[in-house]
């Protein structure tokens, strides 16, 4: 944890969601954004229903180009509560200018575990569209 505070990414990011929570607003097809914060090869053998890649290297790239609007909802997640992937994204989208960031800190260990499906492949979408007000 030290390193990690040590480059600027502070442990305690303000905003989590449950996987109850996360799981509801899949179903209800609420519109935010939901970001893989592992390597590609890791999205592609299994994410969760309706997210995109955003490795770390990519944070900001992928911010730019795809979640044009500031105050989207967001949340990321990684590989389980050991991985601190998710964290350092959320940061580094509030240090963006996102203002409405979570973490799902379970990631995908937690989602399978529930016997929650995951959905295999490359991403195809395009831009986020904006948030509803």
């Amino acid at each position: 944890m030290f390193f990690l505070e040590e480059k600027g990414f502070p442990m305690n990011t303000t905003y989590e969601i449950t996987r109850a929570e996360l799981q509801a607003w899949i179903e209800t097809q609420k519109r935010f954004v939901l970001g893989e914060a592992l390597d590609l090869a890791y999205y592609e053998s299994g994410h969760l229903p309706g997210a995109i890649p955003m490795p770390l290297a990519k944070v900001a790239d992928v911010a730019a180009r795809r979640i044009r609007d500031k105050h989207t909802d967001i949340v990321v997640y990684c590989a389980s509560v050991t991985c601190n992937n998710s964290e350092i994204a959320a940061q580094k989208l509030t240090k963006l200018g996102y203002t409405s960031v979570r973490v799902y800190r379970g990631g995908k260990s937690d989602w399978k575990d529930a016997g929650l499906p995951l959905e295999a492949g490359v991403d195809r979408s395009e831009t986020v569209p904006a948030a509803v007000p």
